[in-house]
């Protein structure tokens, strides 16, 4: 008896974290990834005017829907454009230490968020991933 009512419970248990992962699956966003492909290869401003340094960073978008990802794509080239242009921007000293990285990569995010908003009327753009980032001096 003991067994057949251990036995029950483990099914019913079993059935409703099935039937929670379902629930919970259906809810979960459905992100689409965008690759800023060829590699974002610029300079940055080094200790002297005289000197500059490179950056070789991969980027990917982090994208609100896959249904959004073609909106996404058809600005590719401005959403690129604008990684470029801030990373050009920055100073070594932020291109080098993890809090400016982390830095560069929200104020890029931020960028491009307001690039889509005035082009789509929605951010589109979720978050901005490095998969690779490289620098010399």
């Amino acid at each position: 008896m003991k067994m057949l009512s251990l036995r029950a419970f483990a099914a019913l248990s079993l059935l409703c974290s099935l039937l929670s992962f379902s629930s919970h699956a259906q809810d979960a966003p459905n992100y689409g990834y965008l690759s800023l492909e060829p590699d974002i290869i610029t300079n940055y401003i080094g200790p002297s005017a005289k000197k500059l340094g490179y950056v070789r960073v991969t980027v990917e978008l982090m994208i609100d829907s896959v249904d959004v990802l073609d909106i996404a794509e058809h600005h590719l080239p401005l959403l690129r454009a604008t990684a470029i242009e801030i990373f050009g921007q920055q100073p070594e000293d932020k291109v080098k230490s993890l809090t400016g990285r982390e830095d560069i990569r929200l104020a890029i995010l931020k960028a491009l968020q307001d690039h889509m908003r005035k082009e789509t009327g929605a951010s589109i753009v979720k978050d901005v991933i490095f998969t690779k980032y490289l620098y010399h001096s």
